[in-house]
């Protein structure tokens, strides 16, 4: 018998990874607009890297905006390349990348990968290495926009056929590729804190490399 989902409110705050641009398809600030307001409507707070450009600047400003909390997480070297967003209702201003990945990594129930470059790819892959070692057992959800992570799936379907991924260090990854399924997907992924409670929600796939 299928674990029955956890309860939406037992998703606290969900980190977020994202561009520190906005990317040339016009999809991919619609999905960061649209998850932001998302998560303010199901209660949820965004961890994230407390810029106010790109697609950082668009989630952060859609949580706000429909009324949501937002916890920013920045290096002090960084807060005006990337215009540290003032607004946020609760900004950490660090000293390195490592004290920001950690303090995100501590604040966060999940974490979910929009489109981005190498950073959203580094921390990304930090997180399921970490889950990969046993470190944690948070959900972690690729967000598949229009397809943008494709080639990094291959990739780690090619690390397995490769047997750099072997079997019990399987990658846990949730992918989907709609907005409305990040929630409900990492509901069903999380254990059940309230067994009590009843939640109807409909999650995507969950592929295993």
């Amino acid at each position: 018998m299928d674990a029955k989902p956890a309860p939406i409110s037992a998703i606290r705050n969900i980190c977020v990874y994202c561009g520190s641009g906005i990317g040339e398809n016009p999809a991919f600030a619609e999905a960061a607009r649209a998850f932001g307001r998302a998560l303010a409507e199901a209660g949820i707070g965004l961890v994230y890297g407390g810029g106010g450009l790109g697609l950082m600047g668009e989630i952060a400003r859609s949580v706000i905006g429909h009324g949501g909390h937002v916890t920013g997480v920045i290096p002090g070297f960084l807060s005006r390349r990337e215009h540290m967003l003032t607004e946020a209702h609760e900004l950490i201003v660090v000293d390195d990348m490592h004290q920001r990945k950690h303090m995100m990594f501590v604040k966060s129930d999940a974490f979910v990968a929009l489109a981005g470059g190498l950073g959203t790819l580094e921390e990304l892959v930090e997180q399921l290495t970490w889950s990969q070692l046993g470190q944690h057992a948070k959900p972690i959800v690729l967000v598949n926009i229009e397809n943008y992570w494709d080639p990094l799936l291959a990739l780690f379907a090619r690390m397995q056929k490769e047997s750099f991924i072997r079997p019990g260090l399987e990658l846990n990854v949730l992918v989907v590729d709609r907005v409305e399924h990040i929630i409900p997907t990492i509901a069903k992924a999380l254990p059940r804190r309230h067994p009590g409670e009843e939640d109807q929600v409909e999650a995507e796939v969950s592929v295993k490399f």
